[in-house]
């Protein structure tokens, strides 16, 4: 091999990339100077390029900012310190719902514990309004479509629900659609609330549809004593009778429950507060189921027969004052007050005022006895005409001159003889009006009976100095002045009870939540003549009923000695205040010789048949009373009637 060194590659230089037209070429190397084009000028050397100072704008952004973070601050300061308070109250409100736990109503027995009116389960339906607009339904017709399905199951008018569901608040989150319903009707709602839950695609327009518990009166026994028990209105109060005169003791008192919310469903972790509700006081009165079963039917019968406006029935126990039975006909079924006539509702027994008629003339003979005026067997001329003030009066037939007893004028129920008797109470007659006055103030004439029943009339009595010339002759037969039923059973149990007035009762006592029995106050006794008084008026009664000639022989009971006393008195009608039709009565006690019970029937405007009231409510006093001693096993005495003598000899 040769020793030269072998020949070098020439490697081309790298291509120099194209030099921008117009630019100016540098040589290469130190102190090179630009080669100049043909024909161009020298350009002048530029200035280097400053930027503005980046603190004014960070300054205005910082301040900017400032105020933003001032503001957010302030607000939170606002919303966290100031208003805390205010905000909490309203996002509790918003969250936590608040609903009332109805007390459950105490019950209402007879005097042997046998229901009258009890409270079973029942729901309040609610809705949230909030939950039917648009920001929860997506719809904007929710209350239209919620109002159509829920109408036919309430038995409401759809118009109506829709203005419950939307009401004029927004903001309102409570709406009452129904009260006091049945399990049955909320099963249905709930059912129908899960079908379309469950079904794809469908609005749950019910979602916000809730219901809260609550309780529904029942009268089991249907209008059996309803004019006694009364009703319970929409809103949970009583509306008349015991329901209302002791509404207070029977509606216990209500609590409250308070939980959150989320979607109209209770948060169970969220904790709740609940105040129980405090059931009501049962009460027990002092009536007998039965008895008033056999009142009420034996006066519905004779008012229907008679074509008469209404009548009504009255037993007490003539020992203690206690109610037994306090019937009306007609009556109506607190369970369904849309089927009642207005007339019937109340309790016509204690707020009808008439004239009592003959049956007040026991009070008549308590006095002139009372006052040793006269004695049973005191001889009484009673002519067929009687001249009097500016009247001339007579009886309720012709008859000839009768020689009658005292006792002779109360069984054949002479008005002429009664007006000669009480004639007798005083020097002059303006003092026989005074003094029988006060004996029939002393009988509970023109007074309260002191049962506190609402819609109770006292009945009116004028002061003697205030009667006409009339009156003076007619009050001592039992016109020209007014009582009402339950006042002239009292005035029977008054004479059966030895001449002692008791208040009327009508509540034996009451039983709280914790199961005590508390009796009622004792009534209040009035004396009003002497025993030996109420036994001679008493033996009186009794010939009404037994002797022949008495008026009052449809009345009589096989075993039983009975006192009693018929009344057909001239009816003032309440629309015209004319005297129109009559009121038939008949009221008296058994047995005769050791009183236990009473019985007062009246009926008001016979108009078909007899309207004599021993022709009407003798077989009705008869009837109830019968039914009465058998259910009370009250054995006969077997003492012999009195058998005063009615008429003597001249």
């Amino acid at each position: 091999m040769s020793d030269r060194e072998p020949p070098r590659r020439r490697v081309p230089a790298p291509a120099k990339p194209p030099r921008p037209r117009g630019a100016a070429q540098r040589q290469p190397g130190p102190g090179a100077r630009p080669v100049r084009r043909p024909g161009a000028g020298r350009v002048p050397a530029q200035r280097p390029l400053r930027l503005g100072s980046p603190r004014p704008r960070l300054r205005l952004v910082g301040l900017a900012l400032g105020l933003v973070l001032l503001t957010f601050v302030v607000r939170l300061l606002q919303v966290q310190a100031v208003q805390a308070g205010t905000y909490t109250a309203k996002a509790e409100q918003n969250r936590y719902v608040v609903h009332t736990l109805t007390a459950e109503r105490g019950g209402i027995t007879d005097r042997n514990g046998v229901s009258l009116a009890v409270s079973e389960d029942a729901y309040d339906i609610t809705a949230d309004p909030t939950m039917f607009g648009p920001g929860q339904l997506k719809i904007t017709d929710g209350p239209e479509r919620a109002a159509a399905l829920l109408a036919p199951i309430l038995g409401q008018d759809q118009a109506t629900l829709v203005k419950k569901l939307r009401p004029a608040d927004r903001n309102s989150r409570y709406a009452r659609l129904a009260t006091r319903q049945t399990p049955q009707v909320w099963k249905q709602i709930k059912d129908l609330k899960s079908a379309l839950a469950q079904k794809t695609g469908t609005v749950n327009v019910l979602a916000g549809v809730f219901a809260d518990p609550s309780s529904q009166r029942v009268y089991p026994n249907g209008d059996l004593a309803a004019g006694i028990l009364g009703w319970v209105n929409a809103a949970g109060q009583g509306g008349g009778g015991i329901e209302q005169m002791l509404d207070k003791q029977l509606a216990g008192k209500n609590g409250k429950i308070r939980y959150a919310q989320s979607g109209g469903r209770e948060v169970p972790t969220a904790g709740s507060a609940e105040t129980p509700a405090v059931p009501g006081s049962d009460v027990e009165l002092t009536i007998d189921r039965d008895i008033q079963w056999a009142a009420q039917n034996a006066i519905t019968e004779q008012v229907k027969k008679s074509k008469a406006d209404r009548g009504y029935v009255v037993v007490q126990d003539t020992r203690t004052g206690q109610i037994l039975a306090l019937a009306n006909s007609p009556g109506f079924d607190p369970n369904d007050l849309s089927k009642a006539d207005p007339g019937a509702l109340g309790n016509a027994a204690v707020q009808d005022a008439y004239e009592p008629g003959s049956t007040a003339k026991v009070m008549s003979m308590a006095a002139v006895l009372q006052e040793n005026a006269a004695t049973p067997l005191t001889h009484v001329v009673v002519p067929n005409r009687l001249h009097r003030g500016d009247r001339l009066f007579q009886d309720d037939i012709d008859h000839r001159t009768w020689n009658l007893t005292l006792n002779g004028v109360l069984a054949k129920s002479s008005n002429i003889g009664t007006i000669l008797a009480t004639g007798q109470l005083g020097k002059t007659q303006p003092e026989a009006n005074k003094v029988l006055y006060s004996y029939l103030r002393k009988f509970g004439i023109g007074s309260y009976t002191g049962l506190h029943f609402p819609g109770e009339t006292p009945g009116i009595l004028a002061p003697p100095q205030k009667w006409s010339t009339s009156q003076q002759y007619t009050i001592p037969f039992g016109q020209g002045f007014s009582i009402n039923a339950l006042q002239a059973a009292s005035v029977y149990s008054t004479i059966a009870n030895d001449g002692v007035r008791i208040e009327p009762t009508l509540v034996r006592g009451t039983k709280g939540a914790d199961g005590r029995f508390t009796p009622a106050p004792k009534p209040k006794e009035t004396r009003v003549v002497s025993a030996k008084t109420a036994r001679s008026v008493a033996e009186m009664l009794e010939s009404v009923v037994d002797d022949e000639q008495g008026t009052g022989i449809s009345a009589r009971i096989p075993g039983y000695n009975v006192a009693g006393k018929t009344g057909t008195a001239n009816r003032v009608d309440p629309a015209t205040g004319r005297y129109r039709g009559y009121t038939s009565s008949f009221a008296g006690f058994a047995p005769a010789d050791k009183p236990r019970i009473t019985v007062y029937c009246a009926i008001q405007n016979a108009t078909s048949g007899g309207y004599f009231g021993g022709q009407i409510c003798g077989p009705i006093y008869k009837k109830v009373m019968e039914f009465a001693l058998k259910t009370l096993q009250v054995p006969p005495t077997g003492a012999p009637p009195a058998n005063l003598p009615v008429d003597y000899k001249p």
